[in-house]
């Protein structure tokens, strides 16, 4: 039974240089009619007995008005019944939230948290498109804490226009300064129909070198080990037991729904993805009928590949005998040829039970993990 749900919110007040989810401006959209698709999307999911783990992302969910916010909670609540331990976490931005909201999401059962606060230099946030100031971060922790809220978490973005080493690390140090049980630290990524796209296809991005960039991963990671928060993934620090639930779905290639517009799922062996476009993912719901766009059977090779892609993020790695439990393939035989070549180039090891990264492989993530995908035909 699939006990993990990611619902997307596609509204957003402002759109950063950066982003390339999907979302629309706030102002003239068919909010309500989208919550009530929503609602009827969620309630014709196969009922759990209760969900392990709940994220609302965006857009910026943040950004409903508190009758808004209200009805999504209480659909929420309504639809995808939760266990006493389930993590249930909020997207927020710095600035849109109200005392007010933040009551309503802890008494709607919200108990985690993630504020896109990116950067503590403001010549930074504005270059990015941020409208938020350090004082709004400030004061949103506060207000968050003030409300009840004890597992809050960060996300932090290295690599900037203009931005050094020295200003990555003062920014982990600000946000360590806050005491938080959680951080995310990514690298920027340059993705097509962005603003920053544009830009760097007119040469107007001053972007860090690679080895710069390498430089900030380095001071991060340091800085956060210093701080006494553990890499549990490549991008994640948490103190022990405030590791992500709702990441280590995706991590650990569980299944999960994803609900609205352009939202992904994976379902009895089956990836699918919504339609984007309000007007589509709507109208399809008014019929009752599913809003999929596509919908794609997962193959046994795809299974194995993506466990080793996904859970390579992870620091403790893939555990070679969890690997033979769910697959009955050891995964040093299946692999051979990529492991041989990764802990070849000291990119990967196997310690114990676990096939993992090494420090330098964390720097070339995505090369180790492409080696799993293009093997023969099993």
């Amino acid at each position: 039974m699939t006990n993990a749900a990611y619902i997307h919110i596609p509204f957003c007040h402002h759109i950063c240089h950066y982003c390339d989810f999907n979302k629309v401006f706030m102002k003239n959209q068919p909010v309500e009619q989208y919550l009530h698709c929503l609602d009827r999307e969620m309630g014709m999911a196969e009922s759990a007995a209760g969900y392990k783990s709940i994220f609302v992302g965006g857009g910026t969910p943040t950004s409903l008005n508190a009758q808004q916010l209200s009805f999504l909670v209480e659909s929420i609540r309504h639809r995808l019944p939760q266990l006493p331990n389930t993590e249930y976490t909020f997207e927020a931005n710095p600035g849109d939230l109200t005392l007010e909201k933040l009551r309503i999401l802890k008494e709607g059962g919200v108990n985690r948290l993630s504020i896109g606060v990116q950067s503590f230099n403001e010549a930074h946030l504005k270059r990015i498109g941020r409208t938020h100031t350090k004082e709004d971060v400030l004061r949103t922790v506060r207000d968050a804490e003030k409300a009840g809220f004890d597992n809050l978490s960060i996300d932090l973005i290295y690599g900037l226009p203009e931005q050094t080493v020295e200003d990555a690390a003062d920014t982990v140090k600000q946000a360590l300064a806050l005491g938080l049980p959680h951080y995310s630290a990514y690298s920027l990524i340059i993705e097509p129909k962005t603003v920053f796209y544009n830009l760097m296809a007119k040469g107007k991005l001053p972007l860090p070198k690679e080895e710069s960039e390498a430089d900030m991963y380095e001071a991060v990671m340091g800085e956060m080990a210093a701080g006494g928060l553990h890499q549990y993934e490549i991008s994640n620090f948490a103190r022990p037991g405030f590791e992500s639930l709702h990441n280590l779905t995706y991590w650990n290639n569980n299944e999960y729904y994803g609900f609205g517009a352009g939202a992904h799922g994976y379902v009895n062996g089956e990836r699918y993805a919504n339609f984007g476009p309000l007007k589509k993912y709507m109208e399809p719901l008014e019929r009752a009928q599913w809003p999929h766009i596509t919908n794609q059977k997962v193959t046994k090779r795809e299974q194995m590949e993506e466990e080793m892609f996904l859970g390579l993020r992870k620091m403790e790695g893939v555990s070679i005998s969890s690997f033979e439990r769910k697959y009955n393939e050891n995964p040093l035989c299946l692999f051979h040829e990529a492991v041989e070549e990764m802990t070849g180039r000291k990119l990967l090891e196997i310690k114990e039970d676990f096939i993992r990264l090494t420090h330098s492989g964390k720097f070339l993530g995505n090369e180790v993990f492409q080696s799993f995908l293009i093997q023969p035909e099993m």
